[in-house]
């Protein structure tokens, strides 16, 4: 409808004379003032060397030569807004239009025929996941389905850092303290040898990724002693050497490492088309090093390091190449983007990283246009804000201001539980108590602006009221069983407007779904899905709260019951959107 609007709008425009360079058609901040307003009077009065409210008089007479069935009537207001009024028809049209399409209402071809590539998540497998890794995983979540939604293909990638110092810790933290009768072995060779002696996270009786989290801090702390730390990097340097007996241990801790990791991931929603192992990558960046050499993109420096060139392009310089040889981040990262790129010839390319790296992904961006990679168009860093815990401050693993995300989920559904314990049958307490906790983390966090820095309250997201992802799906709920108890009077519903009905402002939000769906795609914004969610809530509930919604005496209940349906289903396909399934009972 929206696209209807601005195309009678552009030709009315263009009959008096005037050509557009775009029109702005928003929805009024009070439904009261009608359903689509427009400011094209005010922006064009110049234009037409009028004034605007003479203007706007001018354009409504232009649309009203046209018959929209659609719009009930278009009204002026002020200096000379232009506000419109759709019909009842097109308000019951809308809500047949929900029930015929169910899951796939809102669903739009803004992106349709693109493939975006979306890396997320990216852990490193040598702790377990905190709670510094829950926005990024969530965004991610959401954002990828957002982008479906919107027409596009969407590839869900992640990064596997799996090499270096920070993983030998973890090597050495195994070999020396995870042995079974407590000895102390240094002796790698003799593991090899003897692995049934060692520990395994179940004879730990531990989760996989808290042993390795364990693990890693002793081998953390085992490298403060300067021999200690001497074995460790040895470690490194024979890896890289494809030592067998080296590997064989570093494969056997990234198997507990990864285990845990899996089970978090899937406790959030997250999945992944892909996974780039650094260790398969990491030593090719240095031949872009070279070829940019060659090419004039970088320049060495009189210490040996070489540097990038990127004044022309807006940018400060960065190290690609420190002056002892070794490589960085950024060096992998060129190689990476480029077998990314080859792999999945995507429109789009997402990194959602936090905004300390906003710097470094945009260097990174530019140096893969100068060495003819992929345009930076093509590229997109989408950060996300600053996250604590309320009281807490920002968490942060190298203070060691630390929140395990699991415990987090965990707390989250011991309380959604013991509040839900008299509600739920006990067959169904579990998941639902899990699918509660999970909707509770969600929604208080992707409700805000991705941009906004927010201080987590876990009891103000557990609320079973007002905007917490607990008490939107208790409304869906709450909607799926009067339409349960209605299926006799929604059978009797075939589409026509009721005698005498008033059109509700339920019904004057329903429709604006996909258009909320195509802005959170096009601002890449999880909000713009939430803060609807939550005003449509609230509308139901008001509706629910003056209905009476099943009554077989009543002409309207097959409609109100549409109605009803209508909402359910839009509720679950925006809760979908932010990565939330809704339980059948609460």
């Amino acid at each position: 409808m929206k696209e209807k609007i601005e195309t009678l709008l552009r030709d009315a425009l263009t009959n008096l004379g005037i050509t557009p360079d775009g029109i702005v058609l928003e929805h009024p901040a009070e439904l009261a003032h009608g359903d689509y307003s427009t400011s094209a009077a005010l922006a064009y009065a110049k234009a037409a060397q009028t004034n605007p409210r003479a203007l706007a008089e001018k354009i409504v007479a232009e649309i009203s030569k046209n018959v929209v069935p659609e719009i009930e009537s278009i009204t002026i207001a002020g200096p000379g807004f232009i506000n419109f009024h759709l019909s009842k028809k097109f308000f019951t049209d809308s809500v047949v239009d929900i029930l015929a399409h169910k899951e796939s209402y809102g669903k739009t071809n803004q992106f349709q025929n693109q493939v975006w590539a979306i890396e997320y998540a990216s852990p490193n497998p040598n702790k377990a996941m905190h709670l510094g890794h829950l926005r990024n995983v969530l965004t991610g979540v959401s954002l990828c389905a957002i982008l479906e939604a919107n027409g596009a293909k969407v590839i869900r990638e992640m990064v596997d850092n799996n090499r270096g110092i920070a993983i030998a810790k973890l090597m050495w933290g195994y070999l020396v303290s995870a042995k079974k009768d407590g000895t102390r072995v240094t002796d790698i060779a003799y593991w090899a040898e003897h692995e049934s002696e060692w520990n395994t996270p179940e004879e730990a009786g531990m989760r996989p990724d808290r042993f390795v989290d364990e693990l890693y801090v002793k081998g953390a702390t085992e490298c403060e002693n300067p021999e200690n730390e001497t074995a460790v990097r040895d470690l490194v340097v024979r890896w890289e050497n494809k030592d067998a007996t080296v590997w064989k241990l570093w494969e056997k801790v990234l198997s507990y490492a990864y285990a845990g990791q899996k089970k978090t991931l899937a406790r959030l929603g997250a999945k992944f088309d892909f996974v780039w192992h650094e260790h398969e990558h990491y030593e090719e960046g240095k031949k872009f090093v070279e070829t940019g050499l060659s090419q004039g993109v970088f320049k060495k420096l009189e210490d040996g390091a070489i540097l990038s060139d990127l004044e022309s392009m807006g940018l400060t310089d960065t190290v690609v190449v420190k002056k002892d040889g070794t490589a960085l981040y950024i060096t992998q990262d060129l190689a990476l983007t480029d077998m990314k790129k080859k792999k999945h010839n995507a429109s789009k390319m997402i990194w959602i990283i936090g905004p300390e790296q906003s710097l470094a992904m945009q260097q990174l961006f530019a140096i893969c246009e100068q060495l003819g990679i992929g345009k930076r168009a093509e590229f997109l860093h989408v950060p996300y804000g600053y996250m604590s815990i309320k009281g807490e401050g920002k968490m942060s693993s190298r203070t060691g201001n630390v929140i395990y995300l699991d415990d987090v989920i965990d707390e989250a559904k011991e309380k959604i539980i013991a509040l839900m314990r008299d509600r739920i049958d006990a067959s169904m307490l579990e998941s639902t108590g899990e699918m509660l906790a999970h909707s509770a983390i969600a929604f208080g966090i992707l409700k805000a602006g991705r941009m906004t820095d927010i201080a987590f309250d876990l009891s103000d997201a557990l609320r079973l009221e007002g905007d917490t992802g607990p008490y939107l799906e208790y409304s869906t709920v709450r909607a799926g069983s009067v339409v349960e108890k209605g299926k006799k009077e929604i059978a009797d519903f075939d589409g026509t407007v009721p005698d005498g009905w008033q059109t509700t402002d339920l019904e004057k939000y329903l429709y604006r779904f996909p258009e909320i769906v195509s802005r959170a795609g096009a601002e890449l914004a999880p909000s713009a899905i939430a803060t609807y969610l939550i005003e449509l809530s609230a509308l139901f509930n008001a509706f629910y709260g003056k209905e009476q919604i099943v009554n077989a005496e009543d002409s309207t209940s097959p409609y109100k019951l549409a109605l009803t349906e209508a909402f359910r289903t839009t509720m679950k396909n925006g809760l979908s959107l932010l990565g939330i399934e809704t339980p059948e009972k609460m």
